[in-house]
């Protein structure tokens, strides 16, 4: 695969971000600059990250593969997770999954024949609070049960972006890793979305209500321990 310009000058563009002889930090957002393009981490897109960082193949590869977020089998342009861990199970998140398994077609990390969507079942979405939850492209959609999750799957199957519960506007998985590289949210209207629910502040309101705070950080404390180093 032959990239443009334009994504090498994008990835030039990551690399200068980061200190001189640091430029490997750049290899997560340049992962995602490659999916945002080729809608997984193609081996191409690995052999560009190595060109131009200076590593090998195989150290991108180690680093793609280590990351779940980085897919490495063309995925669709809709994520679909649903949690099936202990929690979300118990609530129903294994009954939500097989109807969509039945309903499309496809078993876990499989793509329908369109390539629009993308099923998986995750062992955890960190929202145990909201159980059983589905994501799609990582945007929650909380308490789900499986007409909720079906309805939401069609829309999707007919071009329309269903509004998450909480947090941005749904968007496509290559327009999701642009974002993740490093390039803004284009969209007015996804940035006055509310990010959190009340469930998730409970805790964030005990804390203030009592006093606990963080420690302060002291700008003074240096980022490398020299002795170490």
């Amino acid at each position: 695969m032959s990239y443009p310009e334009e994504l090498r000058e994008q990835a030039r563009e990551i690399m200068a971000r980061y200190p001189e002889g640091r430029q490997r930090s750049a290899l997560l957002p340049m992962l995602h600059l490659v999916q945002s393009h080729d809608g997984y981490v193609s081996p191409e897109g690995i052999a560009l990250c190595a060109e131009m960082i200076g590593i090998t193949k195989a150290q991108v590869a180690a680093v793609s593969t280590f990351y779940t977020m980085y897919k490495r089998e063309p995925t669709g342009d809709y994520l679909v997770s649903v949690c099936t861990n202990t929690l979300c199970d118990v609530m129903g998140g294994q009954k939500v999954y097989d109807t969509l398994r039945e309903y499309l077609g496809v078993d876990h990390d499989e793509t329908t024949a369109d390539g629009k969507i993308t099923l998986e079942h995750a062992e955890c979405l960190a929202a145990c609070d909201y159980a059983p939850v589905m994501t799609v492209n990582y945007e929650f959609y909380d308490k789900v049960d499986s007409d909720q999750a079906l309805s939401t799957v069609q829309a999707l199957q007919n071009g329309e972006r269903p509004v998450p519960t909480r947090g941005a506007r749904l968007c496509t998985l290559k327009e999701l890793s642009k974002q993740l590289a490093g390039w803004g949210e284009d969209r007015p209207e996804a940035l006055a979305d509310n990010a959190q629910g009340d469930a998730t502040l409970i805790g964030a309101r005990l804390a203030a209500e009592n006093g606990v705070t963080a420690p302060q950080i002291d700008p003074a404390t240096p980022l490398v321990n020299k002795e170490n180093s």
